[in-house]
C-alpha cells in the first residue's frame, strides 16, 4: 500500500502521525474540508492503527458497532453494515479500508515509515518531522493521532530471550495467524487481550497454563449478530444516536441511575444487576450506580454481586476464588468483555496460577521458572501483558518544542497538557485524544471525533486571526494539570494499580492519565472555551511565513 516517496510533497500544512481512525478523520477534515495539504506517516503496513498490530485470536471492540464508527458522515454511517455487536479486529479493519477509499485518503498516507522526531524551528514557525525512512517533511502543524494503546509492554523477564519455543505478544500479532493445534501454551497476563484469546487458544492447545497477577472484573460480552428489528430502529434514529452519545457522559447509550447502591437493597442490587448481565457489555461498569464509583461500601455491594457470578460459572472452587479480584474497586479498571473467559477454565487441560504470591523468576529455554522453583515447558509463550498507555507512543516520538526542550522531559513526572491535546512551549502541536482527555474512559470514536473537529477550529482560528502559531499558556496549562487531579481525589480510581495511572510500568510516575469530565461535559467545556475567544490559548500575532 505505500507510494514511492518521490510523488509525496516534502513541504505540507500538516503531518499526521497515525492511520487509524483519528487520523483518517484528521486527513480528511484538514485536507477535504478546510483546503490544507496534509500527509500522514503509518508503522504499519496498511490502514487500522491499534487494529492494525492487534490480530491475536478474539480481538474484537468492547464498543457496539453501531457507534463504533463515525457519525460526522450520516450516509457513511448507513452505508455500512456490522456483522455483529462488537466487531471483530478484520471487520474494523475492512471499515477503515471503506472510509479511505471512500474519502480518497490513501494518495496522503505513507504506511511502513515511522515517525522518529519532530523539531519546532522558532525562526520559521514550522516543524521539522523526520522518519525511520530518512526523510524530513516541514509542516506548521503537528497532530499525533498515535492512539492510546499502541505502544506494546513486553516486561524485562530474566532470560526472556532465552526461550526456544515460539514467542507471541497480542499487540503485535503475526498476519498470517498462528497455530496452536496441539501445543503446550503459557499465557502471562489476563487483561482485556488476555481475556479474548484465551478462550479461542485453549480450542487449539493441548494444554495451556495462564499465569496471573491481577484478577479481572470481567463482565459478559452477549455476543452476536444484530437483530434486525434493533439495527432498522438504530436506522431511523441516527440523529437521535448521534446526539446523545456525544452528551452521554461515556460515549456510550447509557445512563447511570440517580438511587445509589448504598441507597439499595441487595434484592434491588441484584434485580438492576441481573439484566445487565445477561444483557452483556458495559450496562454494570456505566450504566448502574454512579456512587460505587467514590464509595467503597457501595462499590462492595456491585463487587459482591459479580463475585457470585463468577463463582456460579467457574466450576473448582478453588479456581474461582483465583479468579476473584482481590484488593481494588470494580469500575476504575475498563472491565474486559467475556466470551467464554471463566468457562474455559472448566476445561481440564487449562490451568490457572497465581503469580502475585509467587513471581515468575525467569524465563527458561523450554519454559519458565517460579520463584519458589516451580518449573514449567511450553512449545510457546504468549506475552499478553498490555501497553505503555496514553503518553507511552507519544514519548516514543524525539518530539523537541521551544528551546529545544524533548516533550518526554517536560512529561517526566506526568503528562502536563490543555484539555489533553496541547502543551505550553509546543506550538502547533496537537496530540488526539491525549492524556488528561476523556479518551480511554469513553467510546473512542466519539471523543476521536470531537478531538478532531476541535484541532480544525483551533487551526481555523490561527489563518483568520492572520497568526502563525497556537499554543496554550501556562497558566492554563497548570490550571488543567490541576483540575485533573482535583476530578480523580474524590474517587477511587486511584486506589487500583491500572495502566490508567502508569502503574503497569516500571518507573513510570503513578499519575492518572485521563481526564475524569467525562465526554458530554468535556465537550460543553471545550465549546466554552471556544465561545470565549479560545480561552487559555495564546496565538502569535505575527503573520505566517511561507513554507519553503
Amino acid at each position: 500500500m505505500t507510494v514511492s516517496d518521490d510523488t509525496r510533497a516534502s513541504t505540507v500544512d500538516a503531518v499526521v502521525i497515525g492511520a487509524g481512525f483519528s487520523g483518517l478523520y484528521m486527513l480528511h477534515k484538514l485536507r477535504d474540508e478546510m483546503g490544507l495539504t496534509a500527509r500522514v506517516f503509518e508503522a504499519g503496513g496498511g490502514l487500522g492503527g491499534t487494529w492494525y498490530w492487534n490480530r491475536y485470536p478474539g480481538a474484537r471492540s468492547d464498543s457496539d458497532s453501531y457507534i463504533y464508527g463515525f457519525t460526522f458522515d450520516e450516509q457513511l454511517w448507513r452505508e455500512w453494515e456490522w456483522s455483529e455487536r462488537y466487531p471483530e479486529q478484520h471487520e474494523i479493519r475492512a471499515y477503515l479500508e471503506h472510509v479511505a477509499e471512500r474519502f480518497d485518503l490513501t494518495r496522503d498516507i505513507t504506511f511502513d515509515t515511522r515517525v522518529t522526531g519532530a523539531t519546532f524551528d522558532e525562526a520559521g514557525n514550522s516543524w521539522t518531522v523526520t522518519t525511520d525512512r530518512g526523510e524530513a517533511v516541514r509542516a506548521r502543524y503537528v497532530i499525533t493521532a498515535v492512539g492510546a494503546l499502541s505502544s506494546s509492554n513486553l516486561p524485562e523477564f530474566p532470560g526472556r530471550d532465552s526461550f526456544r519455543g515460539e514467542t507471541h505478544h497480542t499487540g503485535v500479532w503475526p498476519h498470517e495467524g498462528v497455530d496452536f493445534t496441539g501445543k503446550r501454551v503459557g499465557v502471562i497476563g489476563t487483561g482485556a487481550s488476555a481475556v479474548q484469546a484465551i478462550p479461542l487458544i485453549a480450542k487449539e492447545a493441548s494444554d495451556l497454563t495462564v499465569f496471573q497477577r491481577t484478577a479481572n472484573y470481567i463482565i459478559p460480552a452477549n455476543n452476536g449478530p444484530v437483530p434486525d428489528e434493533v439495527r432498522k430502529a438504530r436506522l431511523g434514529d441516527y440523529a437521535g444516536i448521534r446526539e446523545r452519545i456525544q452528551r452521554s457522559y461515556f460515549g456510550f447509550e447509557l445512563d447511570l441511575l440517580e438511587k445509589g447502591a448504598l441507597e439499595s437493597t441487595d434484592e434491588e442490587i441484584y434485580n438492576e444487576l441481573m439484566p445487565r448481565w445477561e444483557e452483556g457489555g458495559f450496562g454494570i461498569w456505566l450504566g448502574s450506580y454512579v456512587d460505587m464509583f467514590f464509595n467503597d461500601e457501595a462499590n462492595a455491594k456491585v463487587r459482591n454481586f459479580l463475585h457470585d457470578r463468577i463463582r456460579e460459572k467457574v466450576e473448582d472452587p478453588a479456581t474461582a476464588e483465583l479468579l476473584i479480584p482481590k484488593g481494588y474497586p470494580f469500575g476504575v479498571k475498563r472491565n474486559p468483555l467475556d466470551s467464554g473467559y471463566y468457562e474455559a477454565f472448566n476445561e481440564p487441560h487449562v490451568h490457572l496460577v497465581d503469580v502475585k504470591s509467587n513471581p515468575i523468576a525467569e524465563i527458561t529455554p523450554t519454559g519458565l521458572r517460579l520463584q519458589d522453583g516451580t518449573s514449567f515447558e511450553f512449545d510457546s509463550i504468549v506475552y499478553a501483558t498490555g501497553f505503555d498507555a496514553m503518553t507511552g507512543p507519544i514519548n516514543k516520538i524525539d518530539i523537541r518544542g521551544r528551546g529545544g526542550r524533548l516533550l518526554r522531559e517536560k512529561w517526566e513526572a506526568g503528562p502536563r497538557t490543555y484539555l489533553g491535546l496541547t502543551s505550553a512551549g509546543f506550538p502547533n502541536l496537537f496530540t488526539i485524544t491525549g492524556p488528561q482527555s476523556p479518551s480511554v474512559l469513553s467510546n473512542m470514536p466519539v471523543s476521536i471525533e470531537q478531538h478532531v473537529d476541535l484541532v480544525a477550529r483551533i487551526i481555523g482560528e490561527v489563518r483568520d486571526r492572520g497568526a502563525s502559531t497556537v499554543e496554550p499558556t501556562t497558566q492554563a496549562e497548570d490550571a488543567w494539570v490541576v483540575h485533573n487531579a482535583e476530578l480523580v481525589k474524590p474517587t477511587l480510581f486511584e486506589a487500583a494499580d491500572s495502566w490508567y495511572m502508569g502503574a503497569n510500568i516500571p518507573g513510570k510516575p503513578r499519575v492518572f492519565m485521563p481526564n475524569l469530565s467525562f465526554v458530554g461535559p468535556y465537550r460543553a467545556k471545550c465549546d466554552e472555551i471556544v465561545t470565549n475567544g479560545y480561552e487559555g490559548f495564546a496565538f502569535d500575532a505575527g503573520k505566517q511565513g511561507a513554507l519553503t
